[in-house]
């Protein structure tokens, strides 16, 4: 039970969606992902943090850098089905077909300069 209803907890907020929706395919820097939702650092970290309870995504540190994917095969099938349901679901949603805009102009971009613009916010 614990695992639906954190599943449900992280699926009720349209940006941690939004985070999902980025994900599908790619992995992003945490800066990547600041930069296309336009919120404070510390209120996407809590995002993350919420998603990753539900094990909808994983995370990894290399050096200073933290990157995000969505969950892989060994996920719980609950995890498994939310973000297969989620991408399904949502895909062609006029805020998300924004945000695949956006994340492109925002993967041209070295991440190195989109984590400096963050840090000058």
């Amino acid at each position: 039970m614990r695992s639906f209803m954190d599943i449900t907890r992280a699926l009720s907020d349209k940006n941690r969606v939004r985070a999902l929706m980025a994900l599908r395919g790619r992995e992003l820097c945490v800066c990547q992902i600041i930069e296309l939702l336009s919120l404070a650092p510390s209120t996407v970290s809590k995002h993350m943090q919420i998603l990753r309870q539900a094990r909808l995504v994983e995370c990894r540190k290399d050096g200073r850098w933290i990157y995000y994917s969505l969950a892989n095969d060994k996920a719980p099938p609950a995890a498994r089905a939310a973000i297969e349901w989620i991408c399904n679901t949502v895909a062609k949603d006029p805020k998300i077909r924004d945000d695949v805009k956006h994340l492109n102009q925002i993967l041209k971009m070295d991440p190195e300069t989109v984590c400096r613009l963050q840090q000058k916010s």
